[in-house]
């Protein structure tokens, strides 16, 4: 157990965290405004949580599956690990070869998961029912890969090493998160029950159950805001605030209300067990859907927000579509060397170039922008326009306006 002085300053987190993708081994573990990194305490509840609630289980005590052993581990290799063979047996998968290293964490039992982090590349390689072989290739159920630097999702209707198509490690309790103080990502969670659809950011789902009792894959849920947790011990209180303000995204069928995280010779069983205090009645369903902002992509908009973000001006800016939907920039010189990074397959963008005082200056869109509009030339005014994008290249959806 850390000194309780520790947790209490643990517990007082630098400003300039928030907001912050969480990081393991150099890597944020998708960008700050992916779904999985953002707070949904403040959305509504959704219609049919009650009945989520008691199909599941009103009375059924929340489970930590996690602790010193068991679990779901994940390994951390530099980017120069070598890749090996790996042959799947679903053709939803990512082929490989992928850089597992000999003597790979294994997740205990039939699941077998296999999780690797590669540095440098920043890439998550996960596989579901992982068997090593004598020749060093390796043999899995389903495997996906995924760039931990953009937003995007598995194919529409794939599943993934987890039956909602969704990555694992981004929804893991690890301890050292736990030691500094927060938790800055929803949590993994299975129940029993689910429903034969999926929601966003979900991509498969894994029932023949039909109805509005059951939950589906991608539903998220949180503990409520009521739900007192002073009387915790201080590492129980940093999961069970990031359950009240990330919440926990439900990726799996399982046992129910389990939540899961990374093994930690570090974990007190002991301690971890006051989580089964927390009962199903203490938690709701929430409704999401106003933060989806690509029918493709994992972002998440700001419905509080304005969702725009102003760039500042140079030669070269930088319009990060991970940050906010909406760009804008104002003209004080010519711009000849423009740069769109992280654009979501699906995600519907719009830019806003407008002219200062003098106006008169030039905007070239980059070569991945298709049908961009000639911004107007006059003095304080503005041009808009909105692109569909497929991952890579933006698509004009409108002719735009000039000079407004």
């Amino acid at each position: 157990m850390m000194p309780r002085l520790i947790w209490l300053a643990v517990l007082l987190i630098p400003v300039s965290l928030l907001g912050q993708a969480p990081q393991i081994g150099g890597c944020p573990i998708f960008p700050s405004k992916n779904i999985w990194n953002v707070p949904i305490d403040k959305l509504p509840v959704h219609p049919n949580s009650d009945a989520y609630i008691a199909t599941e289980g009103a009375g059924v005590s929340l489970h930590p599956d996690f602790g010193p052993s068991g679990a779901i581990p994940y390994t951390v290799v530099p980017v120069t690990q070598a890749k090996v063979p790996i042959r799947f047996t679903d053709g939803e998968s990512d082929p490989g070869p992928y850089p597992i290293p000999p003597g790979a964490a294994i997740e205990p039992g039939s699941d077998a998961h296999v999780i690797v982090l590669s540095q440098g590349e920043c890439k998550l390689y996960e596989v579901f029912a992982a068997q090593p072989q004598s020749d060093g290739s390796w043999i899995g159920g389903t495997g996906a890969v995924y760039d931990l630097r953009q937003n995007f999702l598995r194919p529409d209707g794939w599943t993934s090493a987890d039956a909602a198509g969704l990555p694992i490690l981004p929804g893991l309790v690890r301890y050292d998160e736990v030691a500094s103080g927060q938790i800055r990502h929803a949590i993994r969670l299975t129940v029993p029950k689910t429903r034969n659809t999926y929601i966003w950011p979900a991509r498969h789902y894994a029932s023949h159950l039909d109805g509005d009792a059951y939950p589906p894959m991608g539903q998220r849920f949180r503990l409520k805001a009521s739900y007192d947790i002073s009387g915790f011990d201080p590492m129980v209180q940093v999961i069970l605030k990031a359950l009240q303000t990330y919440g926990m995204m439900l990726s799996d069928n399982g046992s129910a209300w389990f939540i899961t995280g990374a093994p930690d010779p570090r974990w007190n069983d002991q301690i971890l067990a006051q989580l089964k205090r927390v009962r199903g009645a203490d938690l709701e369903a929430v409704d999401v859907s106003s933060l989806q902002a690509g029918l493709n992509s994992a972002l998440a908009s700001d419905p509080s927000g304005s969702n725009r973000v102003d760039v500042s001006f140079s030669p070269a800016p930088v319009f990060d579509l991970s940050a906010a939907p909406t760009q804008s920039v104002t003209l004080t010189g010519d711009v000849t060397g423009a740069i769109i990074s992280n654009p979501g397959d699906g995600q519907m963008v719009s830019f806003l170039v407008c002219q200062d005082s003098v106006g008169g200056h030039l905007f070239t869109w980059p070569s991945n922008v298709l049908g961009g509009m000639q911004v107007g030339a006059l003095p304080g005014k503005c041009s808009a326009q909105t692109f569909v994008s497929d991952g890579s290249k933006l698509y004009a959806t409108t002719p735009g306006m000039t000079n407004q």
